[in-house]
């Protein structure tokens, strides 16, 4: 028997001979088409909070992202994620593992789900990843520059943290995973950490390293959008939670509800700061809200039962709201809230499972609240922790050293005509009459 390893907590019995159910595969290709929703979701998302000037910028360095993505993870990405462990030390995995996606194409004749569909999953994992980010170069930084960064970031920080958290250990086949899934014990179901808490933290440090916009920032332009690309948002995210589930099985079905509750309570929390703060609840706050919602629970929707899933949603997205406000006071250019969306929202998934979790549920966690051990504890706020640090440190110096070598920013006069019209000859609305 050889046992495959699948994001994040999840392993696949692949038996030669024994064919997976047809009904495991259609789910996973469907979650996997799912998951790629979320890319012209994010792109709606962030397009809609910008200025008209600099939407199609916006939307081109989401889908930039994930091109970038998928030609490093085919070099040499995903040895470094899955690959075993260099040294037996769990910090990076051996590029030369599938260098090139070599020997993966053959088929295992069992019908089941063959290695290129793991591969494809990895990817767009990778591609959320830094996609997230570009909220931290809102209308200032050099499209060119971006897909360098884009490069270097999912190296030196995505493909680390994505072994920490994601690579098993494998005693049949001998192999060393990363040390936060295997020695620490950390629990995340789905990438509170390699994916959120990395992206909120770097599209920090991005946006401190090019500092504020010449001019003032805009309100978003295009609410409705906003609401649109949020639901596409939710649909990828299931997913993005339900495919992690390995197939058309309890986990995915159990997941399903948790991830659907959280985001409706993220929408209520994040309006109920808003109308005490502000006197009336938004719409973008509603989005903003929904996607804090699923951010909180994409570490815990195994953990939390249907109760807990409502308070990590509403929790998720209360903080969330709180969060927003603070960056502004701080004269941080951070405009479209990755680091309170995903970086917070992410860390208050990964407390609720320290906090609420729910015995009977899939992951067996049991929550310090209800009297279980207090040895999750140190574990899950290490793994944070050690994330949020790495991330934000890392990204930093990348973009430090582009900005002192090629240079991140773009021209003042570029700045002020909108990265559209600079970076792509375009503009996203055309209002001259045409004969």
């Amino acid at each position: 028997m050889r046992r495959r390893a699948v994001l994040p907590h999840v392993v696949v019995d692949d038996v030669r001979g024994e064919a997976m159910p047809a009904a495991d595969v259609a789910w996973m290709l469907a979650a996997l088409a799912l998951v790629i929703v979320m890319f012209p979701g994010l792109a709606l998302f962030y397009g809609g909070m910008v200025g008209t000037k600099n939407t199609l910028n916006m939307m081109m360095m989401v889908m930039g992202a994930l091109a970038v993505t998928s030609v490093i993870y085919v070099l040499y990405g995903h040895g470094f994620v899955v690959g075993d462990s260099i040294g037996g030390l769990g910090i990076l995995g051996d590029p030369m593992d599938h260098l090139g996606f070599a020997g993966i194409y053959e088929d295992p004749g069992d019908g089941g789900l063959a290695d290129p569909f793991w591969f494809a999953f990895y990817i767009l994992f990778a591609g959320i990843t830094i996609a997230i980010v570009a909220s931290g170069a809102v209308g200032r930084m050099k499209f060119g520059a971006w897909l360098v960064f884009a490069a270097l970031y999912v190296t030196f920080v995505y493909l680390p943290l994505g072994h920490w958290v994601f690579a098993a250990d494998d005693e049949d086949l001998g192999t060393v995973g990363g040390w936060m899934r295997n020695d620490l014990g950390l629990h995340d179901y789905a990438g509170g950490t390699a994916v959120h808490m990395a992206s909120g933290l770097g599209a920090l440090a991005l946006a401190l390293v090019l500092g504020p916009r010449r001019e003032s920032a805009t309100r978003p332009h295009n609410v409705p959008l906003i609401l649109l690309g949020s639901g596409l948002l939710w649909m990828g995210w299931f997913g993005f939670n339900g495919g992690t589930a390995g197939g058309a099985n309890f986990l995915a079905q159990y997941v399903y509800l948790t991830t659907l509750l959280a985001a409706c309570a993220g929408m209520l929390g994040f309006c109920l700061v808003e109308k005490i703060r502000n006197g009336k609840p938004t719409t973008l706050g509603a989005a903003s809200g929904l996607v804090s919602g699923l951010v909180a629970i994409t570490p815990s929707a195994d953990a939390v039962e249907a109760i807990g899933a409502l308070v990590v949603g509403f929790a998720g997205g209360a903080i969330v709201c709180w969060a927003c406000t603070w960056k502004t006071k701080l004269g941080i250019d951070e405009s479209l809230d990755a680091f309170a969306v995903h970086g917070m929202g992410g860390i208050v998934g990964s407390v609720c499972v320290i906090l609420i979790g729910y015995a009977g549920s899939p992951a067996g966690i049991e929550g310090i609240l209800f009297g279980g051990s207090w040895d999750i504890v140190w574990r899950e706020f290490v793994g944070i922790g050690v994330t949020c640090a790495y991330a934000f440190g890392v990204t930093w110096i990348i973009a430090k050293v582009l900005d002192k070598t090629i240079g991140l920013r773009a021209d003042e006069e570029d700045e002020y005509s909108g990265m559209d019209v600079a970076m792509h000859q375009e503009t996203a609305y055309d209002a001259r009459e045409r004969v």
